[in-house]
């Protein structure tokens, strides 16, 4: 079946359907986008994808609405909006197009639809408001598309269409890069683990590069790793702290007090490390210009550290 159209609603429009739209462009990059509530458009059609509008909800017709009294509900009985169905028929075949590895198709999946496809539900049916953002409400994904709306006394087909295809770009260009990253830790995970069991009981932990590392370290239980030290090219290296939360900033231990705010000559001095850099003022990360002095920097983080009882 070659699909020729992809067929929204008209009007103002919304993440759901621009994120609908982002998976839908992907399968079928020939087809048109029709925004229309014309009963000729909506009705399905062994040429068109009918979504967030129709009336009704039949993935054999390829009618995927939300709105109607019988709208499908998830396995705990939470709304679906038109991209969660949308996601649900088609976010493996999506996924598989981006050239996601089949063996991560699945997990991958499940952590899309956990961590953007449910709120982005949860907001188009009004089961979450749009204020538990707080005051960075208007920054929220669904805020930021739906602010290129025409204004009230611009408006019209065209400046709709327009709108919608620049509200298209940044849902894409998001999509894809939400992807890429989840599909980036995967491939970290393995990464990690090795420089884990490469690290034995020391408490700092050495990787080849920069990479997304506090999952697996609190997935392994590693509690004993205070420490990160990664190449940072150019001959620099740099040492950070671990998050004791990830949605914080506290870590489970600050790199030494005497260093805070120091560079160059001064933090060679206060640390007594030749070729240390740099040390930010929060004590979260500092830098050095050798492995060798970025080495004895995490080694001297980790004695203070543990004199104080961690």
């Amino acid at each position: 079946m070659t699909i020729d159209y992809l067929v929204t609603h008209s009007g103002g429009f919304h993440a759901d359907e621009l994120l609908s739209s982002v998976i839908l462009t992907r399968l079928h990059p020939a087809a048109r986008i029709q925004r229309s509530r014309d009963i000729a458009w909506i009705t399905p059609g062994p040429d068109r994808i009918v979504y967030d509008v129709g009336g009704g909800f039949d993935p054999d017709r390829n009618l995927f609405d939300h709105h109607q009294r019988d709208a499908p509900l998830r396995d705990d009985g939470q709304p679906f909006s038109s991209f969660g169905l949308i996601w649900r028929q088609f976010g493996r075949d999506y996924l598989a197009a981006l050239d996601v590895p089949a063996a991560e198709i699945e997990t991958i999946h499940a952590k899309f639809d956990a961590g953007v496809v449910l709120p982005i539900d949860q907001l188009d049916n009004g089961a979450i408001a749009p204020s538990v953002a707080g005051p960075l409400s208007s920054l929220t994904l669904p805020a930021i598309l739906e602010s290129l709306r025409p204004v009230f006394d611009k408006g019209g087909p065209e400046a709709e269409m327009e709108g919608f295809h620049a509200a298209l770009g940044i849902a894409r260009a998001f999509v894809e890069a939400r992807i890429a990253r989840s599909a980036a830790s995967l491939r970290a995970d393995g990464m990690v683990m090795a420089a884990i069991a490469a690290a034995g009981d020391g408490r700092i932990l050495e990787l080849p590069m920069g990479m997304p590392f506090r999952p697996a370290v609190v997935r392994a239980g590693a509690d004993r790793l205070l420490f990160v030290i990664t190449p940072r090219g150019e001959g620099d290296w740099t040492l950070g702290g671990i998050q004791t939360h990830a949605d914080g900033f506290d870590l489970r231990a600050d790199l030494p007090a005497a260093w805070a705010g120091l560079t160059g000559a001064a933090l060679e001095q206060a640390s007594g490390i030749p070729g240390a850099k740099f040390c930010h003022n929060g004590r979260f990360i500092a830098a050095a210009s050798s492995y060798t002095a970025i080495r004895a920097m995490a080694e001297a983080a980790v004695r203070e550290a543990e004199a104080s009882g961690l």
